[in-house]
């Protein structure tokens, strides 16, 4: 007796029955105020490293490039020269290889200009024109001498000085620099030091690392022919899932049926193909394991008998295990089919429901973004570094100069030198890079991990949001005894401000229990990916093991989280009493949440697999041509890459898909713990009716009964 008393109590007692209860608590107070303190300063602080980020960073080190002397090209004085020229590209890559330099910014050990234009031709100072003056010489290709340039000095001296190039290599412009695009057409000119065969396949490398600028302005220019029909294609998509749910509502038994039919027809087709593939095999005499022995090639499997002959087992028992489920679980299938019914009615009712996520879109995009922004403006915090280059350090006039120490480039030269410039040809103050000194830069890998943090919790914060709003307005729809009349006016609303005002605390506290798991996995996916080649098959087996258990635990606090905001909007109780009493509840009925879990994820899998196929497939045919216009204005557009709005589409459809599909699964969830509660709580008397709809009542053999005042009347 009292081990059949300690079973049925050991996930907490039924939920008594309230009188006073009438659906989502009205009058409730603040939860978990301290965790919504603590996420409001830490939202604080996070605003503080945004300031301090905008005020320290300078984003235009990423977006445009510098010349020699730390200069922006394409902004400012140089607002007319967007481009970046090398003077000797090929310093850059005998100096170092090609990702070390890409890593830098692109910086070299040349002089670099702003230009208006790339060369689009070779061109070499011949010897004989080495005595000449600038002006005479270069003409028309000044422009790719420093601005410093005296058009009567001689050449000689501008190359030694590095204020003008020796040749010029026909470029392309490619992230706003100029990159040769035909090397292999040219002869360069006579040096010792040149590998051309090294320096050819390191710009071709280059080149193709960076794709040039052709495939881009390419897919840009197919966006922009494209972009109407792919927000009709995006409006149809949208309609489909409108449409599927309203199918939902007026046939979701025979819907479920016919998947589950389906199902069983595709393992039934799975149990014929393997018994022709292993008679086939048998028949021919093909080899079996032991013959074959064990190989890497595992194609070679697919012609052995014991192959199709496992895969025969396995798929027969898997339809047997399914067809017993249906057997002893088609009370609980049924009861799923009508929460989903119920569901599809509630969802009818109230419409704004199916558009919340857009609004829970757009608070994503500003988390995205702000994280995003404040993250570049750190990353480019800094002072700008000179430093003094020499082409050739070894010089005996140059002995006395210390390579890349401080200077000043806007600084008169010989002001900062202890000797002649002359005496070390083509000494310059060249752009180093960005200093880390300074408080803001010591701390901003702290910064930055605060920052990806923020990022988290606010996103985790936001999804929490839109699932307790969502519950609360559902929740208000289940604990209206006469529907429609007794749903309120705007349930929505009235939850999303009981939700902000009440709950911010509780929210923030299961968002960051999240958070600090899928901080956990980022650092664990961190450290095998540095690790990765130093680790032993322990080791390995180990990160494995971690990230797996990891994985499992994210998955558990999101399905916890998911059910404990349902409860706080129905009650209004803390985030741990909340948790619990949903934890609960659902393992006193964990058959019941299995069932109705699978069978909502099949359906609403089917769904998603109508629209995005559906959606896919007419983009497909109409992109590729193959759909005959009725109108010119009608005819498909001339594409360069033909999938690249096709796959825009699909993916626009899967996002607006699983947007719609789930607000339905939160109705879905929502009702199956009302549900549950409504179970526990009532008993059909007069006094404690049921408020499931009278199909779940007719499932389960359940009854609201009458009051006996009213049985007297009937008879009269």
């Amino acid at each position: 007796m009292w081990k059949e008393k300690d079973e049925d109590e050991a996930y907490g007692k039924p939920v008594e029955y309230d009188p006073s209860f009438r659906g989502p608590i009205k009058n409730r107070s603040c939860t978990d105020v301290i965790c919504c303190v603590l996420f409001l300063v830490f939202i604080a602080g996070y605003i503080v490293v945004g300031i301090v980020a905008w005020l320290y960073g300078d984003p235009r080190q990423v977006l445009y490039p510098r010349n020699s002397t730390g200069a922006y090209c394409g902004i400012g004085e140089n607002e007319k020269k967007p481009y970046l020229y090398y003077f000797n590209i090929m310093s850059c890559i005998e100096a170092t290889n090609i990702i070390t330099v890409t890593s830098n910014g692109f910086q070299c050990p040349t002089a670099q200009v702003c230009v208006s234009s790339c060369p689009e031709k070779f061109w070499v100072v011949n010897p004989e024109q080495l005595y000449q003056t600038v002006e005479d010489v270069f003409n028309s290709s000044m422009i790719f001498c420093q601005p410093s340039v005296d058009p009567q000095m001689k050449v000689i001296s501008s190359l030694q000085l590095e204020i003008c190039p020796a040749f010029l290599l026909p470029s392309i412009p490619a992230l706003g620099r100029c990159f040769p695009s035909d090397i292999k057409s040219v002869v360069l000119p006579d040096s010792n030091t040149l590998n051309t065969t090294n320096i050819t396949q390191g710009i071709d490398g280059l080149l193709n690392t960076l794709n040039a600028r052709e495939i881009s302005i390419k897919i840009f220019e197919d966006v922009a022919r494209s972009w109407y029909w792919i927000l009709i294609a995006l409006a149809i998509s949208l309609v489909l899932s409108l449409l599927f749910l309203l199918l939902l509502r007026l046939m979701v038994g025979p819907l479920v049926l016919v998947l589950i039919l389906g199902v069983l027809g595709v393992l039934a087709y799975g149990i014929y193909h393997c018994w022709m593939e292993y008679k086939t095999l048998r028949d021919k005499g093909a080899p079996t394991i032991s013959q074959l022995g064990f190989t890497t090639n595992l194609a070679a499997y697919k012609n052995v008998q014991e192959t199709w002959l496992v895969a025969l087992i396995v798929v027969s028992v898997l339809e047997g295990i399914l067809l017993l489920l249906l057997i002893f679980l088609r009370q609980r299938i049924r009861i799923a089919i009508a929460l989903l019914e119920e569901a599809s009615k509630a969802v009818g009712h109230m419409m704004s429901t199916m558009f919340y996520p857009l609004l829970t879109f757009v608070l994503l995009l500003i988390c995205v973004a702000y994280w995003a922004m404040t993250a570049l403006y750190l990353a480019t915090s800094g002072q700008p570094r000179y430093g003094w280059w020499a082409p050739n350090s070894s010089d005996p006039g140059c002995q006395d100069v210390v390579i890349n120490e401080t200077c000043q480039p806007l600084v008169n030269f010989s002001s900062q030198l202890n000797f002649s410039i002359d005496k070390c040809p083509g000494l310059t103050c060249q752009f180093l890079g960005y200093s880390s000194s300074g408080l803001v830069q010591r701390t901003l890998f702290n910064l930055q991990i605060y920052g990806v943090l923020g990022l988290f919790w606010t996103i985790n914060w936001v999804l929490a949001l839109g699932q307790c709003v969502l519950a609360g307005a559902f929740a208000s729809f289940y604990w209206a005894f006469n529907k429609p009349k007794d749903i309120p006016t705007w349930p929505l609303g009235a939850a999303f401000i009981r939700t902000l005002c009440y709950h911010t605390g509780s929210l923030a506290f299961g968002a960051l229990i999240l958070t600090l798991v899928q901080m956990v996995r980022v650092i664990l996916e961190y450290l095998d990916h540095k690790l990765k080649g130093a680790q032993n098959p322990l080791t390995r087996c180990l990160m494995c093991c971690l990230k797996c258990c990891f994985w499992c635990l994210e998955k558990f606090i999101k399905f916890l989280n998911r059910n404990a905001y349902i409860m706080i909007a129905i009650y209004g109780k803390n985030f741990c009493v909340s948790a619990k009493n949903a934890f609960m509840l659902l393992m006193r009925n964990i058959v019941r949440v299995v069932v109705l879990d699978k069978v909502t994820d099949l359906l609403l899998f089917f769904g998603k697999l109508l629209v995005v196929a559906g959606v896919g497939v007419l983009s497909f045919f109409f992109f590729t041509g193959r759909i005959p216009a009725l109108k010119e204005e009608f005819r498909s557009p001339n594409l360069n890459y033909y999938w690249l709005p096709i796959m825009i589409t699909i993916l626009g459809a899967y996002v607006i898909a699983s947007g719609f599909f789930s607000t339905f699964s939160m109705c879905v969830d929502t009702l199956f713990l009302c549900f549950l509660e409504d179970q526990e709580r009532n008993d059909g008397s007069p006094e404690k009716p049921y408020y499931m709809p009278k199909n779940l009542m007719k499932i389960l053999g359940k009854k609201n009964k009458r009051p006996s005042g009213e049985k007297k009347k009937r008879k009269k």
